[in-house]
């Protein structure tokens, strides 16, 4: 287990103690890895499989460019989905965190995934902020942020049934697509970059 991989383990066990003590801790099932990964079954957070539709909506890339959100989505490839904000200080660095160590485990293959990462605080999180952000988590081009209007946010996050009145009440959720057409496959609480690498190539085989 590499250096990295431990301070991710040791950040979901102390996450785990924060979320849970929360108001919504009901919302959040936490994964809290230890020394010896082969002991822990695949995906012990709640995971269920939904037919989202994405929504018709426009939202800014960290580049500057106005975008249709389905077209983004529905490029062919699989897409990994989450929703963070800039200035959060406990879960949206550590599920950056996994989507990075997502990202290196998956080495050149990650070139044929769709990473997305959606702003719920549009109205701070600038697409200038959001680069600044991806270039901390050392996001590659197939990783790509977004922001946009309030109303735009909004409509994504309840499509993908991630609201929760407000950011500060913001849970833990990664959601995962084969292909177009597919149903999505929804991870609730905090999830190894191994395991999610797992769900992911499982999900491929399953196409």
């Amino acid at each position: 287990m590499s250096n990295t991989d431990l301070i991710v383990a040791f950040a979901l066990a102390s996450i785990a103690l924060i979320v849970c003590s929360g108001a919504r801790a009901q919302h959040v099932a936490v994964i809290a890895s230890s020394h010896d990964d082969s002991a822990k079954p695949a995906l012990s957070a709640k995971q269920e499989l939904v037919p989202y539709v994405v929504p018709r909506i426009t939202l800014v890339r960290s580049d500057g460019k106005s975008v249709s959100l389905p077209e983004e989505m529905d490029d062919g490839r699989p897409v990994l989905l989450n929703f963070i904000y800039t200035s959060c200080g406990s879960t949206c660095p550590l599920m950056s965190q996994i989507f990075a160590q997502f990202q290196r485990k998956l080495g050149a293959e990650a070139a044929g995934v769709h990473i997305m990462s959606i702003s719920i605080d549009p109205e701070e999180d600038t697409p200038a902020r959001l680069k600044e952000y991806a270039r901390k988590f050392g996001a590659g081009p197939e990783w790509q942020y977004y922001t946009g209007t309030l109303s735009a946010s909004l409509t994504a996050q309840r499509a993908f049934d991630v609201f929760r009145g407000d950011k500060m009440s913001h849970a833990p959720v990664t959601l995962l697509r084969a292909a177009p057409g597919k149903p999505w496959r929804r991870i609730d609480g905090f999830v190894r970059p191994d395991d999610l690498v797992q769900e992911y190539r499982r999900l491929l085989a399953l196409m």
